[in-house]
């Protein structure tokens, strides 16, 4: 149940980043109160998880799913280019995650 809550936390900070580009340096106010309520929400999450889970591997978790799906977010939602350098990079952080998830218990 741990890595379940642990991978919605991290979706939750995916939402949450997503809408602070949105929120135009927080002069939007929906996509600001969604900025403020997803990183609340990803945070007790984390919290939660982290019960369980190593806080290494938790936290480690939570980061990479952020990043890799605000990756994906900026280029199918937002047209941010797409290099090899930037793919090898967020490859590189999905094998980091595999790897904590098969190093923990």
């Amino acid at each position: 149940m741990a890595w379940i809550t642990l991978a919605i936390a991290g979706l939750f900070e995916v939402l949450w980043a997503f809408a602070m580009k949105k929120s135009e340096g927080f002069t939007l106010l929906l996509p600001s109160s969604i900025t403020v309520l997803g990183a609340i929400a990803s945070m007790v999450l984390l919290g939660l998880a982290m019960k369980t889970l190593p806080l290494g591997t938790a936290y480690t978790v939570w980061t990479g799913i952020g990043a890799v799906g605000s990756f994906v977010l900026g280029i199918t939602l937002l047209g941010e280019p797409v290099t090899p350098m930037r793919l090898t990079a967020a490859v590189l952080i999905v094998a980091g995650l595999v790897l904590m998830k098969l190093s923990s218990p």
